[in-house]
């Protein structure tokens, strides 16, 4: 009886941990995206969150584009006056 609770311990511990790493992970690939900031009258190209890019350049920040590959941020870009 004793043997069977530790398992179920174990089992829901390790269930856990599992679900952790899972909403991690869910939350990288979202951050793998290039996003086109307009910051301060400068428009950047960042992987950094929305969030993350505020922390840095200040509150006055505005996510203009989002996409999948660097180069078409840079393309995005160009052809809005970056």
């Amino acid at each position: 009886m004793k043997k069977d609770r530790i398992a179920v311990l174990a089992l829901n511990a390790l269930l856990l941990i599992a679900l952790t790493a899972a909403v991690a992970t869910a939350g990288r690939l979202d951050d793998s995206k290039y996003r086109v900031f307009c910051a301060n009258g400068k428009m950047e190209i960042e992987q950094r969150t929305l969030e993350q890019e505020k922390n840095a350049r200040g509150s006055n920040v505005c996510v203009l584009a989002e996409f999948d590959y660097l180069s078409d941020a840079e393309k995005y870009a160009e052809n809005h006056g970056g």
